[in-house]
């Protein structure tokens, strides 16, 4: 008996102890999100491609072609900045899970951008997988579509 309490109780504290890390990691998973908004907002191509990991394979919301280079990724958000300068996003969901070393965070922003005199405003959705990488989260796979119907 006295071992199966024993046996209880170091489940329970490696239990809590894996809550605390997954609570910290969904976290840092969040605000790996919300830098990426960031450099996105500010327009800077570099800062956002220097959120992908080497191997990131990215499908961009406009783009017909898969992104499975850092160049390819990168010439992706050079053209949308040198196209879009005032486009403009504000995350609306997002729902960050973590796993170990790896994490998923899925989601939905709206993208704004003024044009004619008006605002053009397009939801999306988007899904990041993250890889920790010397303790960052580096993105290493991008899904982002419009939302059908938006």
């Amino acid at each position: 008996m006295h071992r199966l309490l024993l046996a209880l109780g170091l489940a329970c504290s490696l239990s809590a102890a894996t809550t605390r890390a997954d609570d910290a990691g969904t976290a840092e998973v969040t605000a790996a999100t919300a830098a990426w908004v960031e450099a996105f907002n500010a327009r800077d191509a570099e800062r956002i491609a220097a959120l992908y990991a080497p191997d990131a394979v990215f499908w961009g919301t406009i783009s017909p072609t898969l992104r499975l280079t850092p160049e390819a990724v990168l010439e992706y958000f050079q053209s949308s900045v040198t196209r879009r300068p005032k486009l403009r996003m504000t995350l609306v969901d997002e729902h960050p899970r973590v796993y170990g070393d790896i994490a998923i965070n899925t989601g939905a922003y709206t993208s704004r951008e003024p044009r004619d005199g008006g605002e053009v405003v397009q939801a999306s959705r988007f899904t990041f997988v993250y890889r920790r990488q010397e303790g960052r989260w580096m993105i290493i796979e991008h899904h982002s579509s419009r939302v059908p119907g938006s």
